[in-house]
């Protein structure tokens, strides 16, 4: 599980490269992944929120694959330049067949910035769909903290959670991306 927040922190946002970015190849892999952990929760929440690094976890992109999908999925990723880079977790049996894809990219300013896709199989998640990307359904997603994603103290996390109890529906709703009181 995640470590506590620094409080003090709150109000650092994610720099819009690393948003563009994420967008960019999640635009071509739209069809084919189910969207998973901080881009989920991105989804979720409302249009045009702040990217606070506290409300939504964008330091890689989660994915799942359905089985039928994975060789298509792969493909487009090294067609976007995106390399298999191998992890302790690799030799790992595990129900979600894990694999993990990188790209570096040159920003304008001469600086690099490595994109992260974290890639599980899996073909029986529950799913809704969002402005036309499908991400795993709140309260599956809140079960995968014990397991496959680790930042459960992010605002969407601990909102989602209190609002299921509550019997409202997290989609869309303010509390996923707004700073906590």
């Amino acid at each position: 599980m995640g470590a506590q927040h620094n409080i003090k922190r709150y109000g650092e946002v994610w720099p819009e490269f690393r948003i563009q970015y994420g967008l960019e190849i999640l635009e071509k892999l739209k069809n084919k992944v189910i969207i998973s952990g901080g881009w989920a929760w991105h989804f979720m929440s409302e249009i045009d929120h702040t990217e606070y690094k506290h409300a939504h976890d964008h330091k890689d992109i989660d994915v799942f694959v359905k089985k039928e999908n994975v060789a298509e999925v792969v493909m487009i990723l090294q067609q976007q330049d995106f390399q298999k880079v191998w992890t302790r977790y690799d030799h790992l049996q595990s129900q979600e067949n894990f694999r993990r894809y990188e790209k570096t990219v040159e920003r304008q300013n001469g600086t690099f910035h490595r994109i992260t896709i974290d890639f599980f199989e899996r073909n029986d998640l529950e799913t809704i769909k969002i402005n036309g990307f499908t991400v795993v359904k709140p309260d599956v997603l809140l079960s995968f903290y014990r397991n496959i994603h680790s930042s459960d103290k992010c605002w969407a996390v601990m909102a989602t959670k209190d609002l299921l109890e509550k019997g409202i529906d997290p989609i869309g709703h303010p509390k996923l991306s707004k700073i906590p009181k």
